[in-house]
């Protein structure tokens, strides 16, 4: 019996921390604030220059280094510098979701970055951006810029959301 518990506890840790993602590691977000998960407690991670009223995002890498954060307007790198080209994306600064940043299945180096607009734009369009991570000496490039992807909302929500099929 001690033998089966002793492998059962083997395998519960083992399996945990080789499977563990570490994309939503760190948080960018509101005015210049930061917090860091990776020690398993939020550490303050008060280095970002980024200001969001509302709705923003942040993406990791799968050992929970910092790839890029965005409001949906702008997008900054691991080194808290605008991206290349990062600039000018169609998201909205009030929008209560304006960004979500979506990993191309399959691979770790292209990010599709989805923003959208409030409920006072007139036709209520979600666009994507395409960021290259293996641009710009890894820190990142955007690639493909605002590109409609709905030709309509007829009832925009200020809402984002992905699901992993």
């Amino acid at each position: 019996m001690k033998c089966f518990l002793y492998i059962s506890f083997f395998l519960l840790v083992f399996f945990q921390n080789s499977f563990a993602q570490k994309e939503a590691s760190n948080w960018y977000f509101g005015f210049k604030a930061g917090v860091n998960f990776s020690s398993g407690s939020p550490v303050a991670v008060p280095t970002g220059p980024m200001t969001a009223d509302e709705g923003c995002a942040t993406i990791s890498d799968a050992n929970g280094n910092l790839l890029f954060y965005t409001n949906g307007i702008e997008i900054w790198n691991k080194e808290h510098q605008l991206m290349q080209n990062g600039t000018n994306l169609n998201g909205e600064q009030s929008t209560t979701q304006a960004v979500i940043i979506v990993p191309q299945p399959g691979n770790d180096s292209i990010y599709y970055v989805f923003t959208n607009n409030t409920l006072q734009d007139a036709d209520g369009a979600i666009w994507y951006s395409v960021v290259n991570m293996k641009r710009n000496n890894n820190l990142g490039s955007v690639t493909i810029k605002n590109v409609r992807l709905t030709p309509f909302t007829q009832y925009p929500t200020e809402k984002l959301t992905a699901v992993l099929h």
